[in-house]
């Protein structure tokens, strides 16, 4: 669920407090309403917090690491929401009993402007290294439907621990993570068999997720190689580099000389990932 995170702790048990989900507008634009449905635990005495955050300010409670979706961006369909993995390590002297975390984009991650999406689970499963040091997962799930073309940019990991004797600790831009929408690259090489020096044509669409319509618009303006692999190797050679059209397209001629596959490849950028088409048979005759 797409939210307004921040992280809190509450009679000894860490939580994501939701604070709001989206609102499509009729002008199209997102608004950001209060998520009534979603319950905030309990906030402790005033005197237990003030004693706890001293705990913290004092102690050794430290989280370490954090890493989401395994170092890679995550990227992003149309329509199927996509779950991650967000791995925390954290240490104390008493050992760690849990830890939270959110993905979020805005100026502050208490500001009108900041939206992100909180974790699945109620609390998070973690393995201890040793006695002073847990690795804990926890996942979060980006569903498409939420998200706005714009949103394809470098994420904030919130990321909160809590340790056996009480002490806590958070960080709202712990880590970074990038989201990206996903790419397809198409190619066919025409006609099929051909005479051996006669032109073949290779067209392509290199088109990428559009989350404001739910579908897949043609990426304009692209860098993209076309290479070809003899029948007899394995081992791809780029013959030439084009740019797709304003709709995404590709067309290029080259002379046939053997039985071989045709591909696109595209390198990516930073809101779009790399895709290389299926290679295209040629039959030369």
């Amino acid at each position: 669920m797409r939210i307004r995170a921040t992280v809190a702790v509450a009679s000894g048990a860490l939580a994501l407090s939701a604070l709001a989900v989206p609102a499509a507008q009729a002008d199209g634009g997102r608004s950001w309403t209060p998520d009534l449905g979603m319950t905030t635990p309990q906030q402790a005495p005033a005197k237990e917090r003030m004693a706890a955050r001293a705990l913290t300010a004092n102690g050794d409670l430290k989280i370490t690491k954090a890493v989401v979706n395994g170092g890679k961006p995550i990227v992003v369909g149309t329509t199927a929401p996509k779950k991650v993995s967000v791995v925390v390590t954290a240490t104390d002297d008493s050992g760690i009993a849990d830890v939270a975390t959110a993905l979020w984009i805005g100026s502050d991650i208490e500001a009108d402007d900041s939206f992100g999406f909180s974790q699945n689970e109620k609390k998070a499963s973690c393995k201890a290294v040793n006695a002073t040091t847990s690795t804990c997962t926890l996942t979060v799930t980006v569903d498409p439907g939420w998200l706005i073309n714009s949103d394809a940019t470098t994420w904030k990991v919130a990321v909160a621990a809590l340790s056996k004797d009480g002490q806590e600790v958070d960080n709202t831009a712990f880590a970074k993570t990038k989201l990206q929408r996903l790419s397809r690259l198409t190619v066919n090489a025409a006609p099929e068999p051909v005479k051996k020096g006669k032109t073949l044509t290779v067209t392509g669409k290199l088109s990428r997720a559009n989350w404001e319509t739910g579908t897949y618009k043609g990426y304009a303006g692209q860098s993209v190689k076309l290479q070809f692999r003899k029948k007899t190797s394995k081992t791809y050679t780029t013959v030439k580099t084009l740019k797709t059209s304003n709709t995404g397209t590709l067309k290029t001629t080259v002379k046939a000389s053997v039985d071989g596959y045709w591909r696109y490849t595209f390198a990516g950028t930073s809101t779009t990932p790399a895709v290389t088409a299926a290679g295209d048979f040629v039959d030369v005759k």
